[in-house]
């Protein structure tokens, strides 16, 4: 049986759909999100809510990516080194977004 939650992503309220006993994963990931989010809003000048779920869609992809490839023995080409930081990773995946989107649908 489906079950609906609330769950609230940088302030804002969503419903969402769970199957049950799958409550505690919905509200887990939602949780991953709004950190995701909340950290690309409070590291930089991005402002729209949709830019900053696009980055940190990005972000997340990118753990995960690099979670696979340690899984199963292969080295990350994009792989971060042990001194870059957060807000250097950033910067680098606004750039690439930014050069892939063009002069109209710069991020900043």
């Amino acid at each position: 049986m489906t079950q609906r939650i609330e769950v609230n992503i940088m302030g804002q309220g969503y419903v969402l759909a769970s199957s049950d006993g799958d409550e505690h994963v919905v509200r887990a990931a939602a949780q991953r999100v709004d950190q995701a989010m909340c950290k690309v809003r409070d590291a930089g000048k991005i402002k729209a809510r949709d830019r900053i779920a696009v980055l940190a869609g990005l972000n997340l992809a990118f753990e995960l990516e690099q979670a696979q490839a340690s899984a199963t023995g292969q080295a990350s080409v994009a792989s971060p080194g042990p001194s870059e930081t957060e807000p250097a990773r950033l910067r680098e995946l606004i750039a690439k977004l930014d050069r892939a989107l063009g002069e109209d649908g710069r991020l900043l």
